[in-house]
């Protein structure tokens, strides 16, 4: 079964033109989602083609509309960066991409006060995770590297 970080892999060394503009347009595109919320309704309710949406503790569609696309911009725009990464450091960027999925949540969870003050406590333990995966990783790159640096001073003594 195919990842999506193996789709957008395979897609770039197969058709780099092709896959590259369209992430370039997705990258160029998707921050105008913010002005999105000008064109929902100041009402409290909204019958949408998906059914109808209550704003709970938001004053109006408008209102919620902003702060969801304000959440939901930087979350595409981290999984994209992901998912296109080739650096060993990509898992960083699980970090931020789980602390705005925990804000989502909150937007769309109408039965909490707050907006924004607690989930980072949430994304501790997945900060522990991608940590301990990252110094296991940097460790084997430190080994590797010091392996082909060896391996250079042997090639260059034996010549």
């Amino acid at each position: 079964m195919k990842t999506i970080k193996n789709f957008f892999k395979l897609n770039l060394g197969k058709n780099s033109l092709i896959s590259s503009s369209i992430i370039i347009l997705l990258i160029v595109f998707i921050p105008y989602l913010l002005y999105a919320y000008k064109y929902f309704p100041t009402s409290e309710t909204w019958n949408s083609p998906f059914g109808p949406i209550s704003i709970g503790y938001f004053k109006n569609v408008q209102l919620f509309c902003y702060y969801l696309f304000g959440k939901i911009v930087p979350l595409l725009l981290f999984f994209i960066w992901f998912v296109t990464n080739k650096n060993w450091w990509y898992h960083s960027i699980i970090i931020p991409i789980s602390v705005y999925m925990f804000q989502f949540i909150s937007i769309l969870n109408d039965t909490l006060d707050a907006i924004d003050e607690m989930e980072f406590i949430y994304t501790v333990p997945i900060t522990a995770i991608v940590v301990t995966i990252l110094y296991f990783i940097r460790g084997q790159l430190v080994i590797y590297l010091e392996a082909m640096d060896l391996k250079k001073e042997m090639e260059q003594n034996f010549k």
